[in-house]
C-alpha cells in the first residue's frame, strides 16, 4: 500500500495522469476532426492539409526564431532573479514582434507565390496565406507565452492551456470544414492556434504582470546572442525538416498519386495523436529536468526515468493500436482510407524508435549542444529523404513508413553512442 501511495503521490504520476487526460481529449477531438476531413475533403484534401501543416511548421520556426526551448531553459534558470527575468521577457517580446511583423508582410504581399509553392499550380489558395499573415502575431505570441509558463515550471497550467485550446479548435475546425470544405480545413489549421493566444494570455497574467515585465530599456543583445544557438537548431529541424517532408509528399504525389499522399497524411495524423502523450511529457516534465541536471549522474537518472516509466507503457499502447488498426480506420475515416492499414506496422515501429531517441535529443537543447545537434539532425534528414525515395520506388506508399522506421533506428543508434556516458556510466 505504501508503495502504491508513493507512486500516486509522485509529481511524475500527477503530471502523467493529467497529461493522459489532455492527450485523451486531444485524441477524441482528433477522431472527430479526422472523420470530418475524411467525409468532406477526402484523401486529396488530406494531402493538401499535410502540405500546409509542413509549411506552417517552417513559418513557426522562423517567426519564433526557434527560441521555444531556449526560453524554457533561461526562464527556468532565472525564475528567482526578477531583473534578469524581465530582461528575458522584454528582449524576446520586442525581437519576436519585429520578426513576426516582417514575416507577416512577406506572406501577405507574396500570397500567390506561397500558394503555388505549397499547393502547386493546380490549386489556388492565396487567401489562406493572407489570413495567416494577419493571425501570425497572435500565433507566435501564444507559443512564446506558453514557453514562459513552461519555464516557470507550471506544468499543469501548460496542460490546461492545451486542453482548452483543443476544445476551442474542435468547434472552429468543424464549422470551417462544414462551411468551406478544403478551404475551411486549411483556414482552421492557421486560425485555431492563434486563438490559443487569448487562453495563454489569461493564464500568464495570473503569474506575472506583463505591463511591468515589458520595458524597451531592458532589451539585452546578450540574451539574443545566447539564444542564437537555438535559432540554428530550429533552422535545421523546424525549416529543413518540413521542407524534406514536403519534398517526400510531392514525390509520392508525382510517382504514385495525390490520393496515396492523402493515405500517408492520414497515417501521420493518427501517429500525431498517440505521440502527444510522449511529446507533452518530454516538453513539460523531462526537458526542464534535463536543463536542471548538473552531472552525468543526474542526466542518467532523467533518461532512465523515461525509459523505465514511460516507454514500456507507450510500447503496450502501440501494440494495442496495431491490433485495432482496422477499427480505428473505420472510426476515424471512411472506407476510402482502408489502404492506410498497410502503413501501420512500420509507422508504429518508427514511432517507438522515435520516442526512445527523443529523450536523448532533448539533451542537445538542454545543454545547448548546437554543433552536435545540427550534424545529427542533417544526417537524419538526409537518411529520411534518400531512404524514402529508394523505398517508395520499391514498396510504393509503404516505402515512406519503412524509411521512417529505418531513419529513427539509425538516429537512436547514433544518439545512444554519443550519449553513452550519460546512459551507462
Amino acid at each position: 500500500m505504501n508503495f502504491l501511495k508513493n507512486i500516486t503521490s509522485s509529481q511524475l504520476f500527477k503530471i502523467t495522469s493529467l497529461n493522459s487526460i489532455s492527450v485523451l481529449i486531444k485524441m477524441v477531438i482528433g477522431l472527430i476532426t479526422s472523420k470530418a476531413l475524411a467525409i468532406f475533403v477526402g484523401p486529396t484534401g488530406m494531402a493538401l492539409v499535410g502540405n500546409l501543416r509542413n509549411f506552417l511548421t517552417s513559418v513557426e520556426s522562423v517567426a519564433t526564431l526557434g527560441f521555444q526551448n531556449g526560453i524554457v531553459k533561461y526562464v527556468a534558470e532565472n525564475e528567482d532573479d526578477n531583473l534578469e527575468f524581465k530582461k528575458i521577457f522584454s528582449t524576446l517580446f520586442f525581437s519576436l514582434f519585429a520578426v513576426t511583423i516582417l514575416i507577416s508582410s512577406v506572406l501577405f504581399l507574396f500570397a500567390n507565390y506561397w500558394s503555388q509553392v505549397v499547393f502547386g499550380s493546380n490549386f489556388s489558395y492565396s487567401y489562406v496565406f493572407k489570413v495567416l499573415a494577419i493571425v501570425l502575431p497572435f500565433y507566435t505570441s501564444s507559443i512564446y507565452l506558453v514557453a514562459i509558463i513552461n519555464g516557470l515550471g507550471r506544468f499543469k497550467t501548460v496542460i490546461y492551456i492545451n486542453i482548452i485550446g483543443n476544445i476551442i479548435g474542435l468547434f472552429v475546425t468543424l464549422f470551417f470544414i462544414w462551411k468551406w470544405f478544403v478551404f475551411g480545413a486549411l483556414l482552421s489549421i492557421i486560425i485555431t492556434p492563434s486563438l490559443l493566444f487569448f487562453v495563454t494570455f489569461y493564464y500568464i497574467s495570473k503569474e506575472i504582470s506583463i505591463k511591468k515585465a515589458i520595458n524597451l530599456n531592458l532589451f539585452d543583445f546578450k540574451i539574443i546572442k545566447n539564444l542564437s544557438h537555438y535559432f540554428l537548431m530550429a533552422l535545421v529541424s523546424g525549416i529543413f525538416g518540413p521542407i524534406v517532408f514536403l519534398a517526400i509528399r510531392n514525390q509520392v504525389i508525382d510517382t504514385i498519386g495525390l490520393k496515396e499522399a492523402g493515405f500517408w497524411e492520414a497515417m501521420t495524423r493518427i501517429s500525431t495523436y498517440y505521440l502527444l502523450f510522449v511529446n507533452t511529457l518530454l516538453t513539460v516534465y523531462y526537458y526542464p529536468r534535463l536543463v536542471q541536471a548538473k552531472t552525468n549522474k543526474d542526466t542518467k537518472s532523467v533518461f532512465w526515468s523515461f525509459y523505465k516509466n514511460v516507454l514500456p507503457l507507450f510500447a503496450v499502447g502501440l501494440f494495442i493500436i496495431y491490433l485495432l488498426r482496422g477499427v480505428m480506420i473505420k472510426i476515424l475515416f471512411t472506407q476510402d482510407f482502408e489502404p492506410v492499414s498497410n502503413l501501420f506496422l512500420w509507422q508504429l515501429v518508427g514511432d517507438f524508435l522515435k520516442a526512445a531517441s527523443c529523450i536523448l535529443g532533448f539533451q542537445f537543447f538542454a545543454k545547448k549542444m548546437t554543433k552536435a545537434f545540427i550534424v545529427t539532425e542533417i544526417l537524419s534528414l538526409l537518411i529520411l529523404y534518400f531512404s524514402s525515395i529508394y523505398f517508395i520506388n520499391i514498396f510504393k506508399t509503404e516505402g515512406v513508413v519503412i524509411a521512417h522506421a529505418f531513419t529513427y533506428g539509425m538516429y537512436l543508434l547514433v544518439l545512444g553512442i554519443y550519449f553513452r556516458k550519460s546512459l551507462f556510466n
